[in-house]
């Protein structure tokens, strides 16, 4: 990677978002949902899933992108330096990604929540998943003015952990909610970050 930093965008509009941008997003996701992440969406089910399926999930997620509630952290990594004619050039990708949310209902609309956090499997170990969570958390508050977050992960896989060391608290679980196999049940746990 020739010692350069990984850039953090944020995405507050679908129409700020490029073909390729979005092509790059569903190729992170398909991968880590394969390789048997926690990111699994309604349009694909189980792993395997299929690159028809996440390109669809991928465009439901960024259609309800909005400033007020509903935003897209992303890591781009420098991907392979190229060169042209005139100059050297370094192509940029998707390294790691995030939505965050508000809750719209008026009793909650103080607390987001956190989803599809993912890191490409090209760029695990590189500290990525890590900043994304602490910006996540900078956003939420300080432009969404938002009080509390929250999230849930899946068990067995030692993500809470993770989000343990990040000042995220287990608030509790729901045992055996989801069923990724027959005879493979695992905890749905909740997490909590007040801001």
């Amino acid at each position: 990677m020739s010692g350069q930093c990984v850039e953090y965008r944020q995405f507050c509009r679908d129409r700020d978002i490029t073909l390729a941008l979005r092509e790059q997003l569903a190729e992170c996701w398909l991968g880590v949902a394969n390789a048997g992440g926690a990111v699994l969406a309604p349009e694909f089910g189980r792993p395997p899933v299929r690159a028809a399926d996440v390109s669809l999930a991928v465009d439901r997620l960024l259609g309800h992108l909005d400033p007020r509630s509903a935003r897209l952290l992303v890591a781009v990594a420098p991907e392979a330096e190229t060169e042209t004619e005139t100059e050297a050039a370094v192509e940029a990708a998707v390294a790691g990604w995030l939505i965050v949310r508000r809750d719209m209902h008026p009793l909650v609309a103080h607390c987001g929540v956190v989803n599809h956090v993912q890191t490409h499997l090209k760029h695990r170990g590189r500290g990525i998943g890590v900043e994304l969570m602490r910006r996540v958390r900078d956003v939420a508050r300080e432009e969404m003015g938002l009080e509390r977050l929250r999230l849930s992960t899946r068990g067995g896989m030692g993500l809470e952990g993770f989000y343990r060391r990040l000042r995220w608290v287990e608030v509790g679980r729901w045992p055996g909610l989801l069923r990724l196999a027959p005879g493979d049940d695992r905890d749905e746990i909740l997490m909590d970050l007040p801001l």
